[in-house]
């Protein structure tokens, strides 16, 4: 197995932080050039229809890699804006003023989700001991209160997968506005956004999808847009951005409507070029060759340990909780030179395109003499 030359790999051991923080690619900085950089050396301030233009591609190259049309895409600086963002635009309607999720969402999503309590919603956890992956947990808790619920694709300290298609589909059916995280799956798992029925779809370029931090992104229900009204917005919000009377407010047509103010360019321009990269290579061959190397790992650890490894209903990274020896696996991969992390009792490590069996053999050879 060959190393994958396309991607600036920080030196030293395996780098398996693409669930945090994938590589970005070698095409980085031509796309930075010539986005961002070589249109400000010809035309300074001038330079903002070139700059739009890589918005536009940015939300093209989104479009091809996971379903829907570019005008249902919106840039975000991440994902917790994008979700304030929805949540503040739905109109309320009596009896409905419960915001569901499960107590495994990222907290930063659900810290802007409480915040939506000061516009008079309630936001209800579902606890911990309740499995996002069963449909069961969510039927329960999706009842006639809510007005919306957030789900996330995969969950990012377990590598659980919700079944987001079936809980959209219940959601719809009761009246309830869905929202699905795929910050942990954009890029590494299938994702077809028209299919699944959700409301609305929120994600970052930061991890699989390699395109570095700052660049998250929002896709509407082309179907809905028309009836969300976002509190948060700016001039880029508007049907008419340079039009600049500022007696006439008119919310973009499309998901643009969710823009805000003055919006950045560099991070976009970044982010195309790791989209693109994937969808260059195909999500089912970043897949294949995750799981290739997720099984050689395996093949190097304690009987005790495999159920761990069993991919089915899992995202790319393998969550291993070591029990007791924790502290001492640690040890042995930082001393390695291994880059991962460490949240609570679980080690979390991802293989992407630029790991190879050599990484895994050799994370392994750490893990093996631990019984």
């Amino acid at each position: 197995m060959t190393i994958d030359t396309r991607f600036l790999v920080p030196p030293g051991g395996p780098y398996l932080m693409a669930h945090s923080v994938g590589c970005l690619p070698v095409t980085a900085r031509e796309a930075l050039e010539r986005y961002m950089l070589a249109p400000w050396a010809a035309k300074g301030g001038e330079a903002w229809p070139d700059w739009l233009s890589a918005i536009d591609d940015f939300r093209a190259a989104l479009a091809r890699l996971l379903g829907g049309a570019a005008a249902d895409y919106c840039p975000q600086p991440n994902l917790s804006a994008g979700l304030f963002a929805v949540l503040s635009a739905l109109p309320r309607r009596p009896g409905r003023d419960v915001i569901v999720a499960s107590a495994h969402t990222f907290p930063s999503l659900g810290f802007a989700a409480q915040q939506m309590e000061r516009l008079g919603y309630r936001f209800v956890l579902i606890p911990e001991g309740q499995d996002p992956s069963y449909l069961a947990t969510w039927d329960q808790a999706l009842s006639e209160a809510v007005a919306f619920v957030l789900v996330m694709h995969v969950h990012s300290n377990t590598g659980v997968v919700a079944p987001v298609t079936e809980i959209a589909g219940m959601a719809r059916a009761r009246g309830i506005f869905s929202v699905i995280d795929v910050a942990q799956s954009a890029g590494i798992l299938p994702i077809d956004v028209n299919s699944w029925g959700a409301g609305a779809v929120i994600g970052s370029c930061v991890k699989w999808l390699c395109g570095g931090p700052g660049a998250g992104f929002l896709w509407i229900d082309p179907e809905e847009v028309g009836a969300l009204e976002p509190l948060p917005v700016g001039w880029f919000s508007h049907a008419q951005p340079f039009a600049f009377d500022i007696r006439d407010f008119r919310y973009a047509p499309d998901a643009r409507r969710f823009w805000g103010g003055t919006p950045s360019i560099a991070p976009y321009a970044l982010a195309t070029a790791g989209i693109e990269l994937i969808a260059e290579t195909g999500v089912a061959a970043i897949l294949e060759h995750n799981r290739a190397l997720i099984a050689r790992l395996a093949g190097h650890t304690p009987e005790a340990w495999q159920p761990q490894f069993d991919r089915a209903q899992r995202g790319g990274t393998v969550c291993l909780q070591p029990g007791p020896a924790i502290d001492v696996v640690f040890e042995r991969l930082a001393r390695a030179g291994c880059r991962f992390d460490r949240r609570g009792d679980t080690l979390r490590l991802s293989f992407h395109l630029w790991n190879t069996l050599d990484d895994a053999d050799l994370v392994g050879e750490y893990l093996s003499p631990i019984r």
